[in-house]
């Protein structure tokens, strides 16, 4: 990735948790956010999750607010409740199609594409956005059993990062709890491409 990479960050926010609990690690979402700020223009990151819109408090609901006042463009969606044909109530909060959508608006500005998921249904998005002439760096791990990321996944992508690699610059601290949300800067104008800009 050189300096004058144009990148963003496509976050599968379901499956980027799924991976660190499964690794036992928490992520920072600051220190992730910074780690690729030094290392090309980073344009945008998205983080994209499903919300359980009827419960009075959604335990994301802090990190999600979090994000978004800190750097991040967070798209969610309401969950869906359905019956099973066993009768079983399921919840559906697939974000798969908004992630494809905005992958694809996004690419012809783009040099870089970091998808952090491991869901083979993305491999024909990343070959659509590699025939644009844009790299795609997939972020998931194979250090679990079975291995989080999908074969196919990562045979398509230009490079494939194990996550396990990143827990040393992207990880909580010890000790750390929850998204730090005193003393944060908040968001006092939309700069251009670059998202918000904030007030020092």
């Amino acid at each position: 990735m050189s300096d004058n990479d144009r990148t963003a960050l496509f976050i599968d926010g379901a499956n980027l948790y799924a991976t660190a609990k499964a690794l036992n690690f928490d992520i920072d979402y600051k220190r992730l956010l910074k780690d690729f700020q030094g290392k090309g223009r980073l344009i945008r990151a998205f983080y994209y999750t499903a919300l359980v819109e009827d419960q009075e408090y959604s335990s994301i609901r802090p990190l999600i607010d979090w994000l978004d006042y800190n750097g991040y463009k967070v798209v969610t969606k309401p969950t869906k409740e359905f019956v099973d044909s066993m009768g079983r109530r399921k919840v559906k909060g697939n974000m798969d199609i908004e992630l494809a959508v905005d992958a694809m608006e996004m690419a012809e500005h783009l040099d870089h594409v970091v998808l952090f998921s491991g869901d083979g249904d993305f491999r024909s998005l990343v070959e659509a956005i590699q025939r644009k002439g844009v790299r795609v760096t997939v972020v998931s791990t194979i250090a679990t059993q079975p291995p989080m990321v999908a074969d196919e996944l990562r045979r398509q992508a230009d490079e494939f990062i194990d996550i396990v690699h990143m827990m040393s610059r992207i990880g909580r601290e010890p000790g750390e709890r929850g998204p730090r949300i005193a003393g944060e800067r908040r968001p006092v104008a939309v700069n251009g491409d670059l998202g918000p800009a904030y007030d020092d």
